[in-house]
């Protein structure tokens, strides 16, 4: 009897132990962050961004609600300025990315 309960929480754990090692989307949009936007802004709480005239990624809330950047995203974010990439992200790499963005609010 004893084997068997251990042999089923064995089994549990197992079961369960991808599930608690997969990413959450914010460790995801972190993860897209650092990849995509780091070279030029800072993508955490304190630091300066590498490029002065780009905005902190922790400021964005302050100029847009974070939740109306969606749209751009999907759509395609494109600025005046030709240091920053034109480019779409997916519906999952939007809802990552803003997840993150709301930890830094």
């Amino acid at each position: 009897m004893l084997q068997g309960m251990l042999r089923h929480g064995l089994v549990g754990l197992l079961l369960m132990t991808p599930a608690l090692a997969a990413p959450t989307a914010e460790q995801r949009g972190k993860a897209f962050a650092r990849a995509n936007c780091a070279r030029c802004h800072a993508i955490d709480r304190a630091s300066n961004s590498p490029l002065k005239i780009a905005p902190p990624l922790r400021a964005l809330h302050q100029r847009y609600p974070i939740e109306s950047l969606g749209e751009a995203l999907a759509e395609g974010i494109n600025t005046g300025h030709a240091d920053m990439p034109a480019f779409e992200l997916s519906p999952n790499q939007i809802h990552d990315l803003l997840s993150y963005l709301k930890t830094l609010e």
